[in-house]
């Protein structure tokens, strides 16, 4: 038996924090439990009354007084979590927690210490969305991938999964979009047993809530390269 964390950073997300809620309960997986830890970074809307209205729906629940960003929410879970793995989940609709079964697959028969959802190998399906952000994400894992000597289709997925002693939340030292870099940068350090496998997406448009922008690919870029350098 595993202990999967699973950390769901939020922030004004009350159309869809309840929903996601639900389908990542409805998820079971012999040989694996979860903890579910929320992290509400600081939201203005009605997330947090739904969330204290449900807490049947979590294991944890932490509240940020003040918006910090993806990153710092992320940071805040990983020191609250204890499972034995990591699981990142987005609280709006993009990415479906039914594809559990296929990030921990890996895990479960093969010993993986890392496994990265990718929504560009045999996904079963994935919204068509902007050109550019899929220029911008080929160039990133291309640029990760020549950097780690790696084999990654999808850098930037958010489905990541990873042994949590792989990674002391402490030596982190990004809290932008960047953070993911710098936590695969570092994983792979040690990690000797890595998979990726196929993710269905369903991505939002800029008028649907989506929040990331072609300029966040600098400071990932720059994340990777220094990474490698002071490894």
């Amino acid at each position: 038996m595993i202990t999967v964390s699973i950390l769901i950073p939020t922030y004004n997300e009350q159309a869809t924090i309840l929903n996601i809620l639900h389908r990542v309960n409805d998820q079971k997986i012999e040989g694996v439990t979860f903890e579910i830890i929320v992290i509400d970074d600081g939201s203005s809307d009605n997330t947090m009354e739904l969330l204290e209205g449900n807490p049947g729906l979590y294991s944890q629940l932490i509240r940020r007084e003040k918006n910090g960003g993806k990153g710092a929410a992320i940071h805040t879970g990983l020191n609250a979590a204890t499972g034995d793995f990591i699981l990142f989940q987005d609280a709006d609709l993009e990415y479906d927690p039914a594809d559990y079964g296929k990030l921990l697959l890996p895990i479960l028969r093969h010993g993986a210490e890392v496994v990265m959802g990718s929504r560009l190998v045999a996904s079963e399906y994935t919204r068509v969305s902007y050109f550019w952000h899929r220029v911008g994400n080929k160039l990133i894992t291309f640029i990760f991938n020549i950097f780690n000597n790696t084999t990654f289709t999808d850098i930037y997925s958010c489905y990541l999964v990873y042994r949590r002693a792989l990674l002391d939340p402490g030596s982190l030292k990004t809290f932008g979009w960047e953070q993911q870099a710098e936590i695969l940068s570092r994983i792979m350090k040690t990690a000797k047993v890595i998979y990726e496998v196929p993710i269905s997406y369903h991505g939002r448009t800029y008028d649907e809530g989506k929040k990331i922008k072609a300029y966040h690919a600098i400071p990932v870029i720059w994340t990777i390269l220094w990474r490698r350098i002071f490894r």
